[in-house]
């Protein structure tokens, strides 16, 4: 089994395509929340991070001049736990719904935002600056163009993959949108925690995403109903 630090394999049309090998980051999530069915099991457990990620260097903009205060710091220690095979019936949940890719500090919050296809996301400008949001990734191609504080525009995102977005007014401004087919993923708590619901019975194969630190799939076997645990850990 390849490990994931390969990140370049098409996962099917099933899974996420993990497009390229990614820089660093931190990650939050916004899929549409879904109530456990019946008959179907759940997949939990924790995600050890092995490395001292280190702060994240940031270079001084003009605006900070005479305006001290907090900047805001990508959580890098999250990563995403998803299914690399989508289950039989999973493309029966095609509703994408909003999620919010914020900038502010001059800084996206949050720095990786994972998504299910067919989701539209609003890149609001709640700085003290002008933004242009853009991507040149193969998964979606844009650019936003220039907009002030208070505006927002938005991006529907209906290819699986991975899709780096920066702005180019500040070169130091990036994040990373997951995009998956289906919708059986999470992200980790403060503590490393994942938990997945709904997974029908069977057995799958189960990667875990960051943004530096690599780690090895693994197989798991649901059964029906009750809680499966699986744990990684990544450096």
């Amino acid at each position: 089994m390849a490990a994931i630090a390969a990140r370049s394999s098409p996962l099917g049309a099933a899974g996420l395509v993990l497009a390229a090998a990614l820089p660093a980051g931190a990650l939050a999530v916004a899929p549409a929340v879904q109530e456990p069915r019946s008959g179907t099991g759940a997949l939990r457990g924790r995600v050890e991070i092995r490395r001292d990620l280190g702060p994240v260097a940031r270079r001084p903009a003009i605006a900070d001049v005479g305006m001290p205060g907090p900047r805001d710091q990508p959580d890098r220690r999250r990563a995403v736990v998803y299914l690399e095979t989508a289950p039989r019936g999973a493309f029966e949940d095609r509703e994408g719904g909003r999620a919010i890719l914020d900038q502010r500090n001059e800084t996206f919050v949050p720095h990786v935002l994972a998504i299910t296809a067919g989701t539209v996301v609003d890149f609001r400008n709640n700085d003290r600056t002008y933004h242009n949001v853009f991507s040149l990734s193969k998964a979606k191609r844009f650019d936003l163009g220039r907009y002030a504080a208070g505006q927002s525009k938005s991006v529907r995102f209906d290819r699986a993959g991975v899709v780096r977005v920066f702005c180019d007014i500040h070169s130091h401004m990036n994040a990373f949108i997951l995009v998956f087919a289906h919708r059986f993923f999470a992200i980790t708590g403060p503590e490393g925690e994942y938990r997945i619901d709904g997974i029908p019975p069977g057995t799958y194969t189960v990667a875990v995403w960051h943004p530096v630190l690599t780690g090895e799939a693994q197989a798991v076997r649901i059964p029906e109903g009750g809680d499966t645990e699986l744990d990684f850990a990544i450096q």
